[in-house]
């Protein structure tokens, strides 16, 4: 949860009076409901931030860059406690991708004037020379990045936040992101993964030892460890293949339960052209063929043990098989996928 339970009662005084001294331009009052809003979150009734997230993430563009991103991450915060975050996600999205053109003309800016390591976004005292070198804005969006990808992470959280999301505007917001990362050296890997995730996305599965294959469709998984689990539990714990299946538990939480369970692989996933897809990496890296993406499974080279759960846990995720390929199918399919084994 991105605030803890600390002070009781008035959040929704406190946000409503900071929504209107944003808008009347009252920079004393905004600073004493901005600090009312912290102190009361934690004792906050959950039908205060169904309001409070909308109304907050309505005057975002409102605020201050410095402060602004802190109010994103109470908006974020609001949705993790039951906000809609179909009605907050667009502001919030759209403050990230304005900080993430700052960052990445910070991340200019700074190589342009002698380079060197970038101070780090979180340290209590930013670099003195920072502000001198890239200037006032992109100085606070490098220094805020992190809490814009925390406050973007609990939108993208949520299927109709990341369906919403024109897929120009994704590949424009991890282009951006990659540079600024590339430029930086700095990894934000939450937001990387968030941007990357497929919904209702097909996915073939082909089982080189018995030959058969299988038409999957996937949604909101994070990770390969992820899907690696929700692979055995569906086509081994379904019947389908021979081999161990998680457990009921382990599925779950791989799925929408709490919490991760320790579990052990079934299975080396690898792409049509024999490389190896790393459990480490996301669903977004199974190469397309025809328009639809092709993983190949092998057995496992050695035993491989991680804990079942979610990389994102307050997303759900999801793995459906759709039907079992024919014995032609499946075979046309493998006789045209490499094996870097045989």
């Amino acid at each position: 949860m991105i605030f803890g339970n600390k002070g009781r009662e008035r959040f929704r005084d406190a946000a409503a009076g900071f929504e209107a001294a944003v808008r009347e331009r009252d920079a004393g009052r905004s600073q004493q409901y901005f600090q009312d809003m912290h102190r009361f979150f934690g004792d906050a009734a959950d039908q205060e931030l169904l309001q409070a997230g909308p109304r907050l993430a309505g005057i975002l563009d409102e605020v201050p860059p410095g402060p602004r991103a802190t109010v994103a991450v109470i908006v974020g915060a609001c949705v993790e406690r039951g906000a809609d975050a179909s009605a907050c996600g667009p502001r919030v999205l759209a403050g990230l991708a304005e900080t993430l053109d700052g960052a990445r003309e910070a991340c200019e800016r700074w190589e342009a004037t002698g380079g060197g390591e970038l101070p780090d976004p979180e340290a209590e005292e930013p670099a003195t020379d920072l502000f001198d070198r890239v200037g006032e804005d992109a100085a606070v969006a490098w220094l805020t990045l992190h809490q814009w990808e925390m406050a973007s992470v609990a939108m993208l959280n949520h299927a109709a936040v990341r369906t919403a999301l024109d897929a120009g505007a994704r590949a424009r917001l991890l282009r951006t992101l990659r540079s600024v990362e590339e430029a930086s050296g700095h990894a934000f890997k939450c937001l990387a993964y968030a941007l990357l995730v497929l919904d209702d996305e097909p996915l073939i599965v082909l089982d080189r030892p018995t030959g058969t294959g299988y038409a999957l469709r996937m949604s909101g998984i994070g990770d390969n460890f992820q899907l690696h689990t929700l692979l055995a539990d569906v086509l081994i714990g379904g019947g389908h293949l021979p081999g161990r299946a998680p457990s009921a538990e382990e599925a779950a939480v791989c799925r929408d339960q709490p919490g991760q369970l320790d579990t052990t692989g079934s299975f080396n996933l690898v792409t049509p052209s024999g490389d190896w897809v790393w459990n480490e990496g996301t669903p977004s890296d199974i190469p397309a063929v025809d328009g639809v993406r092709l993983l190949v499974l092998d057995p496992p080279p050695y035993e491989r043990s991680w804990p079942a759960g979610r990389f994102f846990p307050h997303m759900t995720g999801d793995l459906v098989l759709e039907r079992v390929l024919g014995e032609a199918e499946a075979g046309r399919l493998l006789a045209g996928c490499v094996s870097k084994d045989a």
